[in-house]
């Protein structure tokens, strides 16, 4: 999918669905936590876009860009209603109101909180997958706080060993909730990868166009190989971690904004009047399904 139009139209999806989260979680509407994916909307779009129904997704604590795109890519239309119900807790939820933000499970999609341990999970459906001869590979996505997770590099010795056609899809946004990455990460995170035979691309940019075109041509890697393959992806989040933990300093949000923003890059590659279309279409569809979900049931004792 390269048509510049549904592109935008999906990074605005992504976009307006986690701001709406925000802007109403004070009002009480949602359970548990939620974490949003505010700038790093390009990553999902750039990564997702182009898999076949066959693949496994597996995404983390930052998942709703994820499952968003994902759900474009397989034709479901209703997504963004069964994820804010998921969100509320009402039995028309992506689980039936009981996943919350983090945890879905559709289809090949699948999300769960537990930093690191996404890794062996989908690299076990990776190897699953292999021995099925389907064809289908497994996209994990982890970003660099899941770096000193040990669990990850047992995954990538075995990934490795054994052939999994896993693409590990490393997004750094160069802060592990509150704590700057110069702090926490020594040496290359592409050696890391490396150490264990697993080749590695390494892009920053918020186009997502760049990150489609590197991005389609490692998953085709990693098809027709059958092997690991690793993509880094330097970039950069607008949100606090969850709903209000941010320490940066807000100048420096601002200027992120400025200069990294995805929807800005991709803009100028429509009609002003396109961009406004598909806009006012995409506020609308996301007003009248949180509303939907808002009027939603919740599940019964007995679901």
């Amino acid at each position: 999918m390269t048509d510049p139009s549904h592109l935008y139209r999906l990074l605005y999806l992504l976009r307006r669905f986690d701001e709406t989260v925000l802007d109403n979680f004070p009002r009480g509407v949602f359970f548990g936590t939620t974490h949003t994916y505010l700038g790093q909307e390009a990553n999902a779009v750039g990564v997702l876009s182009g898999i076949q129904p066959g693949d496994v997704v597996f995404s983390n604590h930052r998942c709703h860009g994820h499952f968003l795109t994902y759900a474009d890519a397989l034709g479901h239309n209703d997504a963004p209603h069964a994820l804010f119900a998921e969100l509320m807790g009402r039995a028309t939820g992506v689980c039936g109101g009981r996943g919350g933000s983090q945890h879905l499970q559709w289809r090949n999609f699948y999300s769960n909180g537990v930093q690191g341990g996404i890794v062996p999970i989908a690299t076990g459906m990776a190897l699953a997958e292999k021995r099925k001869n389907s064809g289908a590979v497994a996209i994990v996505f982890l970003g660099d706080g899941t770096l000193g997770e040990g669990v990850i590099y047992e995954a990538f010795n075995l990934a490795s060993l054994w052939g999994a056609p896993v693409l590990y899809v490393l997004e750094n946004n160069r802060i592990a909730q509150t704590t700057p990455i110069e702090l926490a990460v020594a040496g290359s995170i592409a050696g890391r990868f490396e150490a264990f035979g697993i080749p590695v691309d390494e892009l920053d940019s918020s186009d997502a166009l760049e990150i489609m075109r590197i991005a389609s041509k490692a998953v085709d890697d990693v098809r027709s190989r059958q092997t690991p393959r690793a993509l880094i992806l330097h970039t950069c989040r607008f949100g606090p971690h969850s709903k209000g933990d941010d320490t940066r300093p807000p100048q420096a949000v601002m200027h992120l904004r400025e200069v990294r923003d995805p929807l800005g890059i991709h803009a100028p590659r429509l009609a002003p009047e396109k961009r406004a279309a598909i806009e006012l279409e995409v506020n609308r569809l996301i007003g009248a399904a949180f509303e939907r979900a808002l009027a939603d049931p919740f599940p019964s004792l007995n679901q």
